[in-house]
């Protein structure tokens, strides 16, 4: 009988986590330990966007990554003045960690200074990212 127990609460944990991990994977949104980060041209070794730059954190093995990447590219082709840079993890440690990327794909929207506007972990949807681009400008 206490076996019977421990694996339903097991189940119902397991269960309970896997529903809050789904609901807040891709969510974009702010995070107050971002507040006043900036990052500049030398950091993403490219230029910043005129309106606002998604940066878009990677790695090799990542499924997500590579839908992100389509998504990504496709609003900054759609919004004018709005760039998308994508960073290896694995070659960018130093920043990973200054950043506290823990998982990929992490999306950072910056808006035109290079300040960390909005954050997402997870594939996030087009519309979030449209969404929040319109708080970056």
């Amino acid at each position: 009988m206490t076996g019977l127990v421990v694996c339903l609460a097991v189940l119902v944990s397991a269960s309970a986590y896997g529903v809050l991990h789904r609901r807040r994977s891709g969510r974009v949104r702010v995070r107050g330990r971002d507040g006043g980060k900036r990052l500049g041209a030398a950091e993403l070794g490219q230029r910043l966007g005129e309106r606002a730059t998604l940066v878009q954190f990677s790695s090799a093995f990542c499924a997500p990554c590579r839908a992100t990447r389509r998504t990504l590219a496709e609003v900054a082709g759609m919004v004018p003045g709005v760039s998308h840079v994508e960073i290896d993890a694995e070659q960018r440690l130093e920043l990973v960690r200054e950043l506290d990327i823990l998982k990929t794909p992490t999306v950072l929207v910056l808006d035109a200074d290079g300040r960390i506007v909005r954050r997402a972990t997870g594939q996030p949807r087009k519309a979030d990212v449209i969404a929040a681009l319109g708080e970056a400008v």
